[in-house]
């Protein structure tokens, strides 16, 4: 019997289900929506139960469409973003929102209601700091607890478990309260490399308590990603995924994360043998993130890590990352006069209305990287969420320069190209101060929803000067989170192995010329100057008073 193993993912919207192969082969995906709750003060807030529950509804669809009975699944994964869940002792939600809803008890990583609080982490200038690129980001767990226990006392008090989104679907599926390694070094600032948490650190930021109980409620068993969980998957859980009981259940990966595991180690065509030290994994979806592995630690100011065994087992990770990418695209778009003109005649034409705009732009021009050349008048600094790497600036925001009154969709196009060279210019400068502190690498794999897309692909590698090349799979992040449970079901002795046997890496870029790089260079410096002039602005009204949101 042909067997196969299963990858689930929870992004911001949708959770997914991909079942492959013990080569990697994708067999079938399925997707469905999950709600995401917007409020004033950056509140963004979802569902535990809802997400399980598209989770489960999710493997099934994929299963039927495989045409599998669920004795030939020898393991599943789990990934997800690094949204904080809360839950009572006896594994009920309780709410993290001010609108007291009991089903909103998860916080999304996008969710900058702690701002305060990781300002007042880092006021600390703990050493555990060193190992977030010197900041604390208010998208990673210690500042949601610490705004929980100050704004939500009860919540905070009541709480018997808190996880990350991972770490609670491999709860959910198991029963286990194992943590994964992974998200607990890179979003909880636990020391892998000295396998301990820090009560220093945590006394010095006012959550001493959750010390209390053997570090009870934040992880006490941690888990490499890939190490079966309990004794898999329990009885209810199995019925609820359509699986059978006791099917092996890998520790998990944050979705980033497996995205990078399913495309760093990939084969290449000619066979030989892989470095993934010598490989960056850049991952692009609401948010973007950029991956470097090494064998021994690197300190780089305002990108986080390094993380022992945060991505690869026995492997240090520093990661930088835009909070918006894929959402900075979908905001500009979305408020230009021309877009339910362009939504019409992308809708005419069977397409996406980005894969409509792509289409027209580079239709124009003999190479797509040309057509960069669109946005020589159009500026965009996309920091509608502020910077997460390499400047650690959760306050900057977006700037949009050269905007004139055209409003027909040729006036988009060129918003639309800008904004993409704006999200190149932010990763050239993470690939440029990895650069600078020693992190070398010769090839960058792209995936996410944008990694389709040639005039992306074009634009990075021209900026960066990379090569830029596709995974195999048009699913490497759920490839990732397969790997973790072939991994669980022994069929592979480690993720290293899974990985080298799983995936290979297909198209590779060229750069379009040196005339590209120069027009390039020149849009950089408008970029840096967008970025002084958003620094000086907030500077500026400093001593005016806070914003007035009516």
């Amino acid at each position: 019997m042909r067997q196969a193993f299963i990858g689930v993912d929870v992004g911001t919207s949708s959770a997914r289900a991909g079942v492959f192969d013990e080569r990697g082969a994708l067999l079938a995906t399925a997707r469905r929506p999950i709600t995401v709750w917007h409020e004033a003060g950056n509140v963004v807030e979802q569902s535990s139960s809802e997400i399980w529950s598209a989770c489960t509804e999710a493997v099934r669809l994929a299963m039927a469409e495989a045409r599998l009975p669920p004795s030939a699944v020898g393991g599943l994964g789990f990934d997800a973003t690094c949204s904080l869940v809360v839950l009572d002792a006896g594994a009920n939600a309780l709410t993290v929102s001010p609108s007291g809803e009991a089903r909103r008890n998860v916080i999304v990583w996008m969710d900058h209601r702690a701002m305060a609080e990781a300002r007042a982490v880092n006021d600390t200038a703990d050493d555990v700091l060193r190992y977030v690129g010197g900041s604390i980001s208010p998208e990673m767990e210690i500042p949601k607890l610490l705004w929980l226990k100050r704004h939500l006392p009860s919540t905070y008090d009541g709480a018997g478990h808190f996880f990350d989104l991972a770490d609670f679907l491999s709860f959910k599926a198991t029963g286990s309260v194992a943590r994964s390694m992974c998200t607990l070094t890179c979003k909880w600032n636990f020391l892998a490399h000295e396998g301990r948490w820090s009560r220093r650190y945590l006394d010095r930021v006012g959550l001493g308590d959750l010390a209390l109980g053997d570090y009870a409620r934040i992880g006490q068993e941690i888990a490499a990603p890939g190490t079966a969980l309990g004794a898999g998957l329990s009885k209810t859980a199995a019925q609820e995924l359509g699986l059978l009981e006791g099917t092996p259940v890998g520790a998990s990966l944050i979705d980033a994360h497996a995205g990078g595991v399913g495309t760093i180690g990939g084969r290449t065509k000619s066979g030989g043998p892989v470095d993934v030290c010598n490989r960056l994994a850049y991952i692009m979806g609401t948010s973007a993130c950029i991956m470097a592995t090494t064998s021994e630690p690197c300190f780089v100011p305002g990108v986080w890590g390094p993380y022992y065994s945060g991505m690869v087992p026995g492997l240090w990770l520093n990661e930088g990352g835009q909070s918006a990418a894929g959402a900075a695209i979908d905001h500009l778009i979305g408020s230009h006069p021309a877009y339910k003109q362009a939504v019409e005649a992308a809708r005419a034409a069977g397409l996406e209305v980005l894969d409509y705009l792509e289409r027209r732009v580079v239709s124009r021009f003999a190479q797509p990287g040309d057509a960069a050349r669109l946005a020589h008048d159009i500026h965009v600094l996309p920091e509608f969420l502020g910077n997460r790497s390499p400047y650690a600036d959760p306050d900057s925001r977006a700037i949009v320069a050269g905007l004139d009154l055209d409003v027909d969709i040729g006036a988009m196009e060129r918003l639309f190209v800008a904004g993409l060279c704006g999200l190149a210019y932010g990763l050239a400068d993470v690939v440029d101060v990895l650069r600078a502190h020693g992190v070398e690498s010769e090839l960058m794999v792209i995936s996410g929803g944008a990694a389709r897309s040639a005039l992306v692909r074009q634009i990075m590698t021209d900026t960066t000067g990379l090569t830029v090349a596709l995974p195999e799979t048009q699913e490497p992040v759920l490839l990732g989170a397969a790997m973790l449970g072939a991994v669980a079901g022994k069929v592979y002795g480690s993720i290293g192995e899974a990985m080298t046997s799983m995936s290979a890496i297909g198209w590779s870029s060229t750069p379009t010329g040196s005339d590209v790089a120069d027009f390039h260079r020149s849009k950089r410096s408008v970029y840096r100057l967008m970025r002084q002039l958003d620094h000086a602005s907030r500077a500026a009204m400093r001593d005016t008073g806070g914003a007035c949101r009516v």
